[in-house]
């Protein structure tokens, strides 16, 4: 019985993350196709860059609320349930991880979209924060501070990932945490650096945009950008 709750975990976590909130916030408020623009992708920044803050800040609050709502659902579906294997016990946690991370997958290759969608990022910290408010704080604090004063929005996202990452090791060992929501946050993070790589490789070239840029019109070969 456990196992199909954690399939149910997957799948309403990944549809959960699949409402493509970029897509729709700037065809309501701007008439644009976000995928059409800037980076192709549809997370805050490049919906900052095509439909402006405002469409920028809902859709930031509704890829947060994805992961949320993934893990609120996930203690729904699972219950007390809980899996005994040899001296390793799974239940809830398991049951969070694999919903928050599905919601992630979702986000960036969204059903609704053709698998097409963000980085992520959002959405990740919205698990994080259904679970572990304050390493999601932590980390959300170093995103933005790191954004605001590089103003890349690509490197305050890897870096607050990473130090996400970095907090929950020690508060694992001190707090003894459930090693799942250690799992989350280095799968989480290794995931989000990797849909960066573009990004790193335009930093290290000195060719990246910076908060505040524009988006432009895709070419036939479209760059890649960070978003949120």
């Amino acid at each position: 019985m456990i196992v199909w709750q954690y399939i149910a975990c997957l799948v309403v976590g990944y549809l959960m993350g699949s409402i493509p909130f970029g897509y729709l916030v700037a065809r309501r408020t701007a008439k644009v196709d976000v995928r059409a623009h800037g980076s192709g992708k549809t997370g805050t920044t490049n919906v900052l860059r095509t439909a402006g803050i405002r469409a920028a800040a809902i859709v930031v609050t509704g890829d947060l609320l994805k992961g949320v709502l993934a893990v609120v659902f996930a203690g729904l579906i699972m219950g007390k349930s809980y899996l005994a294997v040899g001296s390793f016990g799974f239940g809830l946690p398991l049951g969070q991880v694999l919903a928050a991370f599905a919601a992630v997958l979702g986000h960036n290759w969204s059903v609704f979209l053709k698998f097409r969608g963000g980085r992520g990022v959002a959405t990740f910290f919205g698990g994080m924060a259904a679970f572990l408010p304050v390493a999601a704080l932590f980390g959300g604090e170093i995103l933005l501070i790191g954004a605001v004063v590089t103003r890349f929005v690509s490197l305050g996202s890897i870096a607050g990932v990473v130090g996400t990452y970095a907090i929950v090791v020690p508060l694992t060992v001190l707090n003894g945490w459930p090693l799942e929501y250690l799992v989350y946050s280095l799968v989480g993070a290794l995931v989000i650096v990797i849909m960066h790589r573009g990004n790193i490789a335009r930093l290290i070239a000195g060719k990246e945009r910076r908060l505040g840029d524009k988006a432009e019109d895709l070419k036939p070969s479209p760059s890649e950008e960070g978003g949120v």
